[in-house]
């Protein structure tokens, strides 16, 4: 392989995944044949778990034009499509300066930003099941606080007694 124009600029996270994809890493286990460094291996495996796995140029080329009237650095721009945020936190830890420079747009960018930029792999599924299994165990805890205590009212009562 020849470099042909060394830092040629940064890279979003989904065009360093295709191009390790190009190279042959996969989770194939028989990607030992592949030629491709273990450290690649290691970013592959990395970013496979991100949301780049799901984006595309179409995807980022309608982000991009979205958020020129934020007037972000590219910096900036490449951050927010590499971490797709979810939340106004994570875009202040992004933006410098987010009060000053975005306002009430914060909201706007973080709509825009989950409605473009697609999800991780697992992160719908794992915390809607999260949140169902701590409910279920929630209501199950005071099912059986509930029958708990009717026993002990009904063992309290003594025969022939009623309330």
């Amino acid at each position: 392989m020849k470099i042909l124009e060394a830092n040629a600029g940064p890279l979003a996270n989904y065009e360093v995944l295709n191009f390790l994809k190009s190279k042959g890493a996969s989770k194939d286990p028989t990607r030992v044949l592949a030629d491709v460094a273990p450290s690649e291996y290691k970013v592959y495996d990395y970013l496979i778990e991100t949301a780049a796995c799901n984006q595309t140029e179409e995807n980022v080329g309608e982000f991009l034009e979205k958020c020129e009237k934020y007037d972000l650095a590219k910096a900036e721009v490449l951050n927010i499509i590499n971490i797709r945020p979810s939340t106004a936190v994570e875009i202040y830890s992004i933006i410098e300066h987010c009060d000053m420079r975005l306002g009430e747009a914060v909201e706007e960018l973080v709509e825009m930003a989950t409605e473009v930029l697609p999800l991780p792999p697992t992160e719908p599924a794992t915390e809607e099941v999260n949140i169902e299994a701590n409910k279920k165990t929630a209501d199950q805890d005071n099912n059986e606080q509930q029958v708990d205590e009717d026993q002990e009212k009904a063992s309290d009562k003594e025969p022939g007694q009623t309330s």
